[in-house]
């Protein structure tokens, strides 16, 4: 890392923040160490990030795939890296429409890539598969893409994506694989004005519920769904929620809720085209 130093052997300390998996085990430990932070993902990798986030490093693990080294580093490491820049970065997808830029905010396994894979093979192309950089300005909020792929399970892929997309490639169960953008699988790769934001439900509903949310709400999904890399640095943090709450203030989010099936894909997709006033790209 330029101008400093923070490898795994200078990490003499219990982490100050752990991820965990649904089983309890740890998907990511936080160290701090002289120069900045360091990120351990087991199995994978280990990434040092400067302070100010705008210098990474990375020493991967024996035997750790390229595939999975990527997806820490572009999925996790970056928009934290982001978030020590002064960015907004939530978990999110989201699609191009022809006016502007739809986000789907949740959490892992709440269909947000099956949804964006969903629009996209209607010809509305993609801006990302998880990480969405919120900037607010003076008209309201522009967002901006990010890598030119998106990540599937196999029952996503095999139902929503043609042979050419979908690639031949098969993944264990239970784990994704990654789809770049090509042929009718379209990324967008301007940035664009957002015309709205859901926030994924759990899929109980029979049918396709929708619900406008207050700015309080909003703020709080923002926040729980925000990438934060130091909560205990009080400087950053409280320049975080000043963002968030100016982002939370405009009248552009909602709460989406829908059955889990393939084949109610496109009602979804007409109820948020409907909801949201946007038209096809």
């Amino acid at each position: 890392m330029p101008g400093g130093d923070c490898g795994p052997a200078l990490v003499d300390s219990a982490p100050f923040h752990t991820w965990t998996f649904p089983d309890g085990s740890p998907c990511a430990l936080f160290f701090r160490c002289p120069e900045g932070y360091l990120l351990r993902f087991p199995g994978v990798a280990d990434f040092g990030l400067s302070a100010d986030g705008r210098h990474a490093e990375t020493w991967p693990e024996a035997g750790a795939s390229r595939e999975a080294i990527e997806h820490a580093y572009l999925n996790q490491v970056l928009p934290l890296a982001l978030n020590r820049q002064g960015e907004v970065v939530v978990h999110a997808s989201a699609v191009a429409t022809g006016d502007g830029a739809l986000a789907f905010v949740g959490e892992s396994g709440r269909g947000k890539s099956t949804l964006a894979a969903s629009f996209a093979r209607e010809g509305m192309a993609f801006l990302t598969d998880d990480g969405l950089c919120l900037t607010a300005d003076a008209s309201g909020c522009r967002v901006r893409p990010g890598p030119p792929s998106l990540r599937l399970l196999d029952d996503s892929r095999e139902a929503i994506l043609p042979a050419p997309e979908r690639g031949a490639r098969r993944a264990p169960a239970g784990t994704k694989v990654r789809v770049p953008a090509r042929g009718g699988l379209r990324h967008e790769r301007r940035a664009l004005p957002l015309r709205h934001v859901f926030f994924l439900g759990e899929g109980r509903p029979e049918g396709v519920e929708i619900t406008k949310l207050s700015a309080r709400e909003a703020f709080v999904d923002l926040l729980k769904h925000s990438f934060v890399l130091d909560v205990e640095d009080r400087e950053a943090m409280a320049v975080h929620f000043e963002k968030l709450g100016r982002l939370a203030l405009l009248p552009l989010f909602s709460r989406l809720d829908y059955p889990r099936r393939f084949e109610a894909l496109e009602e979804v997709r007409g109820a948020i085209l409907r909801h949201s006033g946007s038209v096809r790209a």
